[in-house]
């Protein structure tokens, strides 16, 4: 088992895959990673040696931004939207979409889930 930034990588799975389990790597960035390291993609993650392992970790640390650094950094820059009062910002304090996105009929994830009114009548298996 290969361990980066604190990330368990799963056994027995394809390199360039096995690096997406990391916050902020993608499969493109993944692919990046491995061209510039020298690794073969297809290697398994069980197969990889320590000496790979180190060669992967001191790249992603020199060039990227992942995992608790990026998390913290998204954290903040959305603290700052709610702090200045901007549009963005209160579409985050309100847990509504932020992008521009139609909320009248969709957005069901961001919105919860809403039950309709009914006549209020009871249907007649209700009676008894």
């Amino acid at each position: 088992m290969v361990r980066i930034l604190g990330i368990q990588l799963p056994g027995g799975k394809r390199a360039e895959v096995a690096l997406a389990y990391l916050y902020g790597v993608g499969l493109t960035r993944s692919r990046e990673i491995l061209a510039a390291t020298k690794i073969d993609p297809n290697k398994r993650t069980d197969a990889m040696t320590e000496e790979e392992a180190n060669r992967i970790r001191e790249f992603i640390e020199k060039n990227y931004t992942v995992e608790g650094d990026l998390r913290r950094e998204i954290s903040t820059n959305i603290k700052r939207l709610k702090d200045i009062n901007s549009y963005r910002g209160d579409r985050h304090k309100k847990n509504l979409p932020v992008r521009g996105q139609t909320t009248k009929t969709n957005a069901r994830t961001k919105r919860g889930k809403r039950v309709t009114v009914g006549s209020g009548r009871k249907k007649s298996s209700d009676k008894t």
